[in-house]
């Protein structure tokens, strides 16, 4: 893997200095100068520099207002002020106006100046992939389909954050809707490869004949139509991550090749007998039941088993139906400031409904509805006439099994239904309170707060 050199500006009105900067620096650095605040400007203007060095007494703008306008552009330079002034005062306006650091002409020793910018780079390198990381680590909250605290979706996050580091083949599987492909690119963006490219296939999408073709690429001439030469996906995403989505979809031969290439890393293209090699970290996705298709011969064992190194099942939403409100009021949020409406919630019986309902599309379908509803909402808060119609007048079979069953089809209010779910849950777990809390979706800790509050300790 090469090293790429970091770029250094120097700017000093006076051509010995900065004409002995470039020759002191140039070995470790690729050097540009400029004589004035306004020639640097036009150079910052034009490219990213990683460290700006530049004096304090220019003509013209001085450096303290460069490094002002240098800190202001979308990706800015380490900034570093020279001066023969020194002193504590001009030491603290340069942090004023953004500086990373501050070194006295006089006393400057080259070897020192080229540790302090170093050091300034790897800080400034840190600080931004902080900040990269903890946007990631935001995914949680921050993409509505991961968006709750209920046992089953904390146990895939547990494991998303124990993979994602590792080199490790996934399989994703669940129903459609369940955030498949989100679960997917959290696990590439907290990886180490996440610098790398992102490369999505959905094998559905692409007839047989086709998707060999699109997975390994082709040589000209290889088959009718291939005019000239193509990439596959497999080369496209090198260092980085190639996400199967519907992986039950791909027919036998290319069943066979993605198993050489999770054997080997080795592949070829469509036409061509020269091996390739490919750095490439798969994961695969379905919502249909692999070890099924194993049993029946449509999908190969072998196979499995190689994609299925680390399994992760998202859960419906009806198996998390405590997130709800969360993933309810996130996308409230998100739709009411992208269509600029003054939408806060959600009314209570609307909420109501909503808990009710079995979400069939899950967090997909889920994620629509609060939109129409935010688009229809005539006042700040959504009310029942605003959710879409399946959800205010569902069929028998689009709710929840487990309320059908305690409430035999009646129309009863959100409060005593959820006691009966509760004492149903706990006669169904023979008074086991963390088998009843598993089977309800819920921590432990709600399910005491809720036995509480329904006045139901005894049971």
């Amino acid at each position: 893997m090469s090293v790429v050199t970091p770029t250094l500006l120097i700017v000093d009105d006076e051509k010995p200095t900065r004409e002995g900067l470039r020759a002191a620096l140039e070995d470790k650095f690729d050097v540009y100068v400029a004589e004035s605040a306004e020639s640097a400007l036009q150079l910052l203007e034009k490219q990213s520099f990683d460290v700006m060095l530049t004096d304090l007494r220019m003509p013209g703008t001085d450096g303290f207002r460069l490094i002002t306008r240098a800190k202001s552009l979308p990706k800015p330079p380490v900034c570093i002020l020279m001066t023969a002034y020194g002193s504590e005062d001009v030491a603290v306006e340069a942090m004023k106006h953004g500086a990373d650091d501050y070194v006295a002409k006089g006393r400057m020793q080259i070897e020192e100046l080229e540790l302090r910018i170093q050091r300034a780079i790897k800080r400034q390198n840190l600080e931004v992939e902080n900040r990269q990381l903890h946007e990631r680590l935001d995914t949680k909250y921050g993409v509505a389909s991961l968006v709750g605290d209920s046992p089953a979706l904390t146990e895939v996050l547990d494991v998303v954050r124990q993979v994602a580091p590792t080199r490790t083949t996934v399989l994703i599987t669940g129903e459609s809707g369940t955030g498949k492909e989100v679960i997917a690119k959290t696990i590439h963006q907290l990886s180490p490869r996440s610098r790398g490219p992102w490369v999505a296939v959905h094998c559905a999408g692409l007839p047989a004949a086709l998707l060999e073709s699109e997975l390994f690429g082709h040589e000209k001439g290889a088959f009718t139509g291939a005019h000239e030469r193509r990439a596959g996906r497999v080369e496209l995403a090198q260092g980085g991550t190639l996400f199967l989505d519907e992986i039950g979809e791909i027919d036998a031969t290319t069943q066979v090749k993605l198993l050489r290439f999770l054997g080997e890393r080795t592949f070829e293209r469509l036409g061509s007998s020269k091996t390739q090699t490919a750095d490439v970290r798969l994961v695969a996705a379905t919502n249909k039941d692999l070890r099924a298709m194993v049993k029946v011969g449509t999908f190969r064992e072998d196979l499995y088993f190689r994609l299925a190194v680390v399994p992760i099942h998202l859960p419906p939403l009806r198996d998390r139906l405590s997130d709800i409100p969360q993933l309810a009021a996130t996308f409230v949020r998100e739709f009411a400031k992208e269509n600029s409406r003054a939408v806060k919630g959600i009314e209570t019986a609307a909420m109501e409904l909503m808990l009710k309902y079995r979400w069939p599309g899950n967090v997909r379908e889920l994620r629509t509805a609060v939109e129409h509803a935010v688009v229809l909402c005539r006042g700040e808060w959504i009310g029942t006439r605003d959710l879409p119609s399946a959800v205010r007048t569902p069929s028998v079979e689009a709710v929840a099994p487990e309320t059908r069953q305690v409430l035999g089809g009646g129309r009863v209010t959100l409060r005593e239904a959820e006691r009966q779910l509760l004492i149903h849950a706990l006669e169904e777990c023979e008074g086991n309170r963390t088998e009843a809390a598993k089977k309800l979706g819920i921590s432990r800790r709600t399910l005491h707060r809720k036995l509480h509050e329904f006045h139901l300790e005894g049971h």
